[in-house]
C-alpha cells in the first residue's frame, strides 16, 4: 500500500467474554476484519483469550471492567460499595447510578483497576499497550481521575475517548440509546483535560457508537470514516501538510455466547447472546469493506504502530 492516509485501529471489545466469543475475534482478526482486541480479565475465558493472543500475535490491551461480574481483587469481593447485594458489580447502569449517589468508593475503584493490570500482566506477560473501559465507565467523573493516574503510573500509554463525529446525525439511533451515547460523549469530553494532564493518547478519531450491531454495514462504516476523514482534510487543506489521520474502530465481534457458558460471573448476558455479535463478524470479513479500505489507504494496526 503506498502511504496511508488513516492508521485505523479496529479494536475487538471484550475478548475473554466466553469461548464463542473468543473464536470470532480470532476468526475475525485472521481474516483481517480487526487489527486489535481488548481482553476483559475477570471473564470466564481470559485465559484462553490471553493464549489466543499469544498464539496468533494479536495485539492486546485491557477492557477495565467495574460494571459486570465479579472483582479480580479478592479483598473487594468480601464487600465493597462496587458491588450490589448478591455480590456483583451494579450493572451498566447501576454502576451510574451508584456514582451519582455518591455511594462509590475511588480507592475501591482504584483497588480493582490495579488488580486488573496486575491480571493481565500475569495472563500476557507484558503490560497492556492500551487500556479503555467496558461500557465506558473509564471516562466516567470521579473514575476518570482514579483511572488516569493508574495507567500514568503503571505506563499505559493509550487509552478510548468515544466521542463520534456526526453522532447526531444518525436517524437508525433510537431516542433511547441516543440519550446514553450524548451522556457518554459528554463525560469523554470532560475525561479529556484530566488525560492530558497525565500524559495519556488517545487517536484523532473514534468511531463505533453509530455502528454497533444490526446498525453495521459497509455504507455505516464507510459513511462514519468519510466524517473522520473529512474533518481531517479541512484541518489540513493541502495534501503536503496532511498527516497521516489516527483512528479507533471499537467493534463487538464473534460468534453469540451459548449460556450457561461465558460472562463474568452471572453467565452471559443478551448482548453476548445475540446474533448481532455475528453479524458484526460477518461484515467486518467483508470483502467489500476490505476493498474500501485498500481504496481509500487505510491501513489496519495496533495501537503500537500510531
Amino acid at each position: 500500500m503506498p502511504q496511508p492516509r488513516v492508521k485505523l485501529v479496529v479494536t475487538g471489545d471484550d475478548f475473554g467474554y466466553c469461548p464463542r466469543r473468543n473464536k470470532g475475534i480470532v476468526d475475525c482478526f485472521q481474516a483481517g476484519g480487526i487489527s486489535n482486541v481488548s481482553l476483559l480479565v475477570n471473564a470466564s475465558s481470559a485465559k484462553e483469550a490471553s493464549e489466543l493472543a499469544k498464539r496468533h500475535l494479536i495485539p492486546i490491551g485491557l477492557h477495565a471492567n467495574l460494571s459486570e461480574g465479579v472483582p479480580v481483587c479478592q479483598t473487594l469481593r468480601k464487600g465493597s460499595t462496587l458491588l450490589n447485594k448478591d455480590g456483583f458489580f451494579h450493572g451498566k447502569m447501576g454502576f451510574r447510578q451508584a456514582l451519582q449517589n455518591g455511594h462509590l468508593n475511588m480507592a475501591e475503584v482504584e483497588l480493582e483497576l490495579r488488580a486488573q493490570v496486575r491480571l493481565f500482566v500475569e495472563l500476557l506477560g507484558h503490560l497492556p499497550c492500551h487500556m479503555d473501559g467496558h461500557q465506558h465507565v473509564h471516562v466516567l467523573p470521579e473514575v476518570r481521575e482514579v483511572f488516569a493516574q493508574v495507567l500514568s503510573d503503571c505506563g499505559v500509554l493509550y487509552t478510548r475517548v468515544p466521542v463520534e463525529l456526526g453522532l447526531h446525525a444518525c436517524p437508525w439511533l433510537s431516542p433511547l440509546l441516543l440519550d446514553f451515547y450524548s451522556q457518554v460523549e459528554k463525560d469523554a469530553l470532560e475525561a479529556v483535560p484530566v488525560f492530558q494532564r497525565h500524559c495519556i493518547r488517545w487517536p484523532d478519531a473514534y468511531l463505533g457508537l453509530s455502528t454497533m450491531g444490526r446498525n453495521m454495514s459497509v455504507s455505516s462504516l464507510q459513511r462514519a470514516l468519510s466524517l473522520a476523514m473529512q474533518a481531517s482534510s479541512s484541518s489540513s487543506p493541502s495534501e503536503e501538510e496532511r498527516s497521516v489521520l489516527t483512528a479507533e474502530l471499537m467493534v463487538h465481534p464473534g460468534y453469540p455466547s451459548s449460556p450457561p457458558l461465558g460472562g463474568c460471573g452471572e453467565g452471559p448476558d443478551d448482548f453476548s447472546q445475540s446474533a448481532e455479535r455475528q453479524h458484526e463478524l460477518d461484515v467486518l470479513k467483508a470483502p467489500a469493506l476490505l476493498e474500501l479500505y485498500a481504496q481509500e489507504r487505510v491501513l489496519l494496526c495496533g495501537f503500537k504502530d500510531l
